[in-house]
């Protein structure tokens, strides 16, 4: 009996050969496209980040820009400096800033008491609705950043005390105090403001970065 001609198929082998050609293909396109999104997440991660860390800098330098020498009476009835920080202090960073915005025009002062504190790894910005607070006077707590694993601060009562010797342009930092607190062995004593105030933080997977502002001179 004469066998049918123009039906031949695939054979087993072919259709084998087929789909492992076919889970290849797709193996590379899932792999092109995880490796895609994945860089994308990463993009999106650093660009989060930036965005937060140069967030609290706009607001560290907004708030040391606007300094007042106003100094302050804390919950307990005791006299602040406008300016005070450091290991020594109460807070990392503690002043009284002006230009409270005031859109709705509310009577009180715009000037307004602010502190930055290091908490764990995160850093912190308080503001009080009052510069004189009372005893059930709460602030208004912000985090500004996370994964701050230390911060450091620099205090500078005069500028030529940083000009460098000779020829150098290297910063002298030598009279830099860690610490400005008033003498709290003489109630009466005040505490001038520094001219010059630097914070060194220390990011995770960022490392260091410093910062120096001039206080207004009022």
């Amino acid at each position: 009996m004469p066998r049918a001609r123009g039906a031949a198929g695939f054979t087993l082998v072919e259709v084998l050969i087929a789909l492992a050609i076919t889970a290849f293909v797709s193996t590379i396109a899932y792999n092109s496209l995880s490796t895609a999104l994945a860089g994308v997440e990463s993009m999106r991660r650093v660009a989060d980040r930036t965005y937060e860390v140069n967030r609290a800098w706009m607001i560290i330098s907004r708030d040391l820009r606007q300094f007042a020498a106003r100094p302050i009476r804390d919950e307990f009835g005791e006299r602040e400096p406008a300016m005070q920080g450091g290991p020594a202090a109460r807070f990392a960073l503690s002043f009284t800033r002006s230009g409270w915005h005031n859109p709705n025009a509310h009577p009180r002062s715009n000037l307004q008491r602010v502190n930055y504190r290091l908490e764990g790894e995160a850093l912190w910005r308080d503001s009080y609705p009052v510069l004189d607070r009372a005893g059930d006077t709460a602030p208004q707590s912000v985090k500004l950043l996370d994964g701050v694993e230390y911060l450091e601060l620099g205090f500078l009562g005069s500028l030529n005390a940083a000009q460098p010797e000779g020829n150098s342009a290297t910063l002298d930092t030598s009279n830099w105090a860690e610490s400005w607190v008033a003498d709290t062995s003489n109630p009466d004593s005040t505490l001038a403001p520094p001219v010059v105030v630097q914070l060194s933080v220390q990011l995770t997977g960022w490392g260091e970065m410093r910062r120096l502002y001039e206080l207004p001179q009022l």
